[in-house]
């Protein structure tokens, strides 16, 4: 992947984890956050997830960088 793509998959991948985490908070702060359990674990781990691409992305500019 050239450095432009691996930016823009960055980008989107920081999107993504932006709305996450205004879905999550959402979720937490609902009435019965206890009913919203699996909701918010699944949030999670999806974040989790989207958090370790943005560093492996972060890694690959780097490196196409030099």
């Amino acid at each position: 992947m050239d450095r432009s793509a691996l930016i823009a998959r960055k980008n989107e991948v920081r999107r993504q984890l932006d709305r996450l985490h205004r879905e999550l908070d959402a979720q937490q702060s609902a009435a019965d956050p206890k009913r919203n359990r699996r909701r918010i674990a699944n949030l999670a781990q999806q974040i989790d997830q989207l958090m370790a691409e943005e560093t492996n992305l972060r890694l690959a500019i780097d490196r196409v960088a030099d």
